[in-house]
Order: structure tokens, then sequence, then C-alpha cells
């Protein structure tokens, strides 16, 4: 997942059980030989033990190079620009690349395909990872791997202050984290991400349940509306007013997430893929009191995101498409969308979120707050463009601002008015 310690090396690996041999197929059409780029991580390694299934069945072989998150990178900088025909799936991540993916024409148009295999069954996926796996309504990538954003909190806190449940508003959450901060001397009511970049994922399940996002339906910036305004100053003001003493605004997710496992907070919103921080007991404090909730919902509504942090695209240049499709399908199909679940790799099919056995490995409490989130998630966690990080830091400025108390709706002005300058320059 993106920043997950899932992630391997960046040691570049092919499988050798799938290469074909010297001087034989050269992946044009018709080729025999699929040849898959994947990224270090769980979900390759589950795919690739099952690769021998897909091989029997279709008669293909599949070739996998298999790199590290910086090194894929760098090899489809290189080999997407100069239109190389020799990649026909690549694993690739639609928050970050999509956009540049998409405007570069790097991505196949696979609208007709998913509609016309009646057999992959499209209209299985949620609508949030599809929203950013699509590319000016051509869909353009299938995701895989999906992440959402839900509440941590600690039981005992909340029995101790008389609270028989966890917020279901982020009214009430403020108000429970006001009273067991005054309750126990030392514990924050919350924490959560404050760096001003890192912040913009987990605050934008904030904006969106306001009623807000980072720019409308025609592409204008909109981080200065009043349910914008509203989500900074609640979010800035939650921290600041109940977030740990003497917080600092550079916190990524592991400063985080160590207060609240140290015992140090009573609240904490985060990706549901960091949820063994907590319940590893090598890792964790409050093992035996953490507990987990859908995200509270604001004036909006529960609006966490809902994305899909990995997605399996086809190279326009790819001059094996059909094949290429062959293992989409595959791939990406129930079948081994359900395995991988099962196994601890969360997807984007519905059916497979219903299946109990999907979830059956997770904490109780965190398989019905996910399900809750994937119902209302929105398909994003920052803006979708192509310079990922430098939107970041635009739009997450008024985070910090409204933590060290200065005005948030200010700030929110002039975020607005350069973000949109910014936008205006991407357009050019």
């Amino acid at each position: 997942m993106r920043r997950r310690s899932i992630i391997g090396t960046s040691l570049a690996v092919v499988t050798a059980m799938s290469l074909t041999a010297c001087g034989g197929d050269d992946g044009g059409e018709g080729s025999k030989t699929v040849r898959v780029t994947l990224v270090n991580h769980v979900w390759t390694e589950n795919i690739k033990k099952a690769l021998p299934e897909f091989e029997k069945q279709t008669g293909l072989k599949v070739e996998v190079t298999q790199l590290g998150e910086d090194q894929l990178s760098d090899q489809y900088n290189v080999k997407l620009n100069a239109g190389s025909t020799d990649l026909d799936v690549m694993m690739y991540r639609p928050l970050q690349e999509g956009k540049q993916f998409g405007k570069n024409k790097y991505l196949a148009d696979l609208s007709e395909r998913v509609k016309s295999d009646s057999a992959f069954e499209f209209g299985d996926f949620q609508a949030g990872p599809v929203q950013a796996t699509t590319y000016e309504d051509k869909v353009v990538g299938l995701p895989i791997i999906t992440e959402q954003e839900v509440l941590y909190y600690r039981k005992d806190l909340l029995t101790k202050s008389g609270f028989t449940a966890p917020p279901k508003s982020l009214d009430e959450l403020k108000a429970q984290a006001a009273k067991i901060e005054a309750d126990n001397p030392g514990v924050a009511g919350f924490v959560a991400r404050t760096g001003k970049a890192a912040a913009v994922t987990q605050f934008s399940s904030f904006l969106f349940s306001f009623g807000g996002d980072f720019v409308d339906s025609s592409g204008k910036a909109t981080v200065n509306t009043e349910q914008a305004k509203q989500a900074y100053a609640f979010y800035g003001g939650l921290l600041r007013d109940h977030g740990p003493e003497n917080i600092s605004t550079d916190m990524s997710w592991s400063e985080a997430m160590a207060i609240f496992t140290q015992g140090k907070a009573a609240f904490y919103t985060e990706a549901n893929s960091l949820y063994k921080n907590a319940t590893d007991p090598t890792k964790s404090k409050v093992v035996d009191t953490v507990g987990f909730a859908a995200f509270p919902a604001g004036p909006a509504g529960s609006k966490p995101y809902n994305i899909p942090s990995w997605a399996l695209g086809m190279n326009d240049s790819s001059e094996n498409k059909d094949n290429a499709w062959k293992f989409i399908h595959w791939a990406a199909g129930k079948e081994q969308a359900l395995a991988q679940q099962t196994a601890g790799v969360p997807g984007a099919r519905t059916s497979v979120w219903a299946n109990p056995a999907s979830t059956a490995t997770l904490p109780k409490d965190l398989a019905e707050a996910n399900t809750v989130s994937t119902a209302n998630g929105v398909g994003h966690d920052r803006p979708l463009v192509v310079k990922v990080a430098e939107a970041r830091e635009i739009v997450g400025q008024p985070i910090v601002d409204a933590i060290t108390g200065k005005d948030a709706a200010s700030s929110a002005d002039a975020a607005n008015a350069a973000f949109q300058k910014f936008l205006d320059d991407e357009a050019k």
C-alpha cells in the first residue's frame, strides 16, 4: 500500500518459473507470454503463488518483473515515455500516477472490455475506487488493493467516562474527547497526523464529511468553500484543544500511531490498513483495550475515503492486449479478490466484502467499520493531479495554521488561490 511497511525492498525480481526460453516469444500480438510488472507487496506474493493455475487454464506464460516502489516508478518513467511494447500489464498507484498516466495516454482504455466481459462483473466494484481508476470517463485501471479511514479508540477510557458506545458523529467525537481528556490527566482526547502534506490524506475524510472537496465537478479549486473552512477549523481545533501537549506540526502516521499505541490518546483517525500496529503486543500497549468504529458523521454524513492504493492497468503500447486482458480479468476477478482479502489484502469488490470469509481474520468491530466505510467512501484522499506532492503542500497549509491557532478561514482563502494557480499551470 502507499507509505506502508508491507512494501518490500527495492530489489528487482523476475519469476524464473514463467520465463520463456531464449530466442522464443517476442511478446507481440498473438504471443503466448504476458509481461506483467508488479510492485513488492503481499498482493504480488499471493498472485505469484496462484500463477500456475492461471497458466494451466489459459495456456499462457506469465513473465513477472517485480520491483520496489521507487524502482517501479523509474522503470515506468523510462519505458512508458519511450513507448515501449515490452510490458503488457502494469501495477500502478491511481492516486499518485493515475492523472499523469491518463494525461500522457499510457494506459489503454478498458471501457469496452469491462462492459462486454459479463463474466468479469465490473458492476461488482465499489464506486469510490472506480472513480480513481477512471480518466475522462474511460476505465483505465482496475482497483486491486484498497484502504479506508476508520476511528481507533480506547474502550476502557470510554467506559471510565461513562460512554457506552464510540462517537457516531464528529460533534460526539469532540465531546467525548474533551470528557475523557478531563478525566485522565496526561492522556490526549484525540491524535492524528499534523504534518502539512501527511495530514491531507486523513483530513480528507473530515473535508468530505463536512460536504467539501478539493475541487468541484468542473475542476476548480474549492478548499475555501464554507464547508472546507469548517472542516479545516474542526480538524485543527480538535488537535489544538484536545491533542497531545506541545503538539508538533510535523507528525506523520508513525508518530501519531506511537502516541495512540503507547496509551497517550483516546481517539485516533487513521487508515484501517495500519490496524496491526495497535493490535500487535510487541508494538502496542493498548492491545486489550483498542476498538474500531466507522468514521464519525459530519454535516454531510460519514464520508471517509475508500481508495485504491494499487490497481492493474494495461500499457497502451502493448501489442498483446487480448492476453493482457485475460491476466487482468483473472487477477482482478472475484475468485482472486476473495483469496487476497481472506489473506488480509482488502480489495474493491462488493461481493467479496459481503462474504464473511473475507473479513474473518479481522477484529469484528473493524470488519463492521470497514463495511460502513466501503459503502459511503470517496475514491480519493488527496487532489487528483499530476504533481501530487506539490498539491498536498498547498492544501495542507490551512491544517497546520488551524492547529497553531491561526485564522483557518483566511488560510483557506490563501490556499485556494494558490491551488487554483497550480491547477491552471498544470492544465497548460
